[in-house]
């Protein structure tokens, strides 16, 4: 069985999507409508039942349903294109950059301005919302700047935070909302990977 990865194009999903083709894996990919309500859908909440993106379905069958765990997972069952170091320290980085970025930058930030429905019921305050989002999304990226200490990834290294971290710098460029020079730099060098600029692509945006 092939893998099926199951994403939305221009989403956080496009993290992941980079993994899989730097790691040159041959796997099917299932676009999920979100407006339109896809990830609710009874075929789709067969194989995950929390109806969110990404999913990857592996080759025996069995699902993983969130950012986090993919990389994980993908970053440790091939171990050759070392996207995890070996040494602790440096791994510690590595995942503490992931987990701020999804939970805070994406979560807290962006989910504010993407879904601001979520966040309050009444439209009155819907600027409000999108106002709070994107300060909490400067003040990240002035904490992830701060701590850019390497001239082109998070580590030594490409990792799987540095496609966490590119997700929402392309969120951000997309946003009209500036990136402090560290953030900048970073997003540029993967915008010169091959296989990003692939992805992005294949998603339909024009470079």
């Amino acid at each position: 069985m092939i893998m099926k990865f199951y994403m939305t194009p221009g989403s956080c999903t496009t993290g992941i999507h980079i993994l899989l083709e730097e790691l040159e894996l041959v796997f099917e990919v299932y676009i999920v409508n979100l407006l339109e309500g896809e990830q609710n859908k009874s075929d789709y909440l067969a194989f995950n039942s929390k109806g969110t993106i990404p999913t990857l379905l592996r080759e025996d069958g069995s699902a993983l349903t969130d950012f986090q765990t993919i990389a994980w997972w993908l970053a440790t069952h091939y171990p050759k294109a070392k996207l995890l170091p070996e040494d602790t320290d440096t791994m510690l980085k590595i995942m503490d950059m992931m987990n701020y970025v999804i939970s805070v930058m994406h979560m807290q930030g962006f989910a504010r301005i993407f879904t601001t429905d979520k966040f309050t019921p009444h439209e009155a305050d819907y600027e409000w919302v999108r106002q709070q989002g994107r300060e909490i999304i400067e003040k990240g990226f002035l904490y992830i700047n701060s701590v850019l200490t390497n001239e082109n990834y998070v580590t030594e290294n490409l990792s799987i935070a540095d496609c966490a971290l590119f997700y929402v710098e392309f969120w951000a460029d997309k946003t009209d909302i500036s990136l402090p020079a560290a953030c900048q730099r970073h997003y540029e060098q993967m915008l010169r990977r091959p296989k990003v600029r692939q992805v992005l692509m294949e998603e339909g945006y024009k470079l």
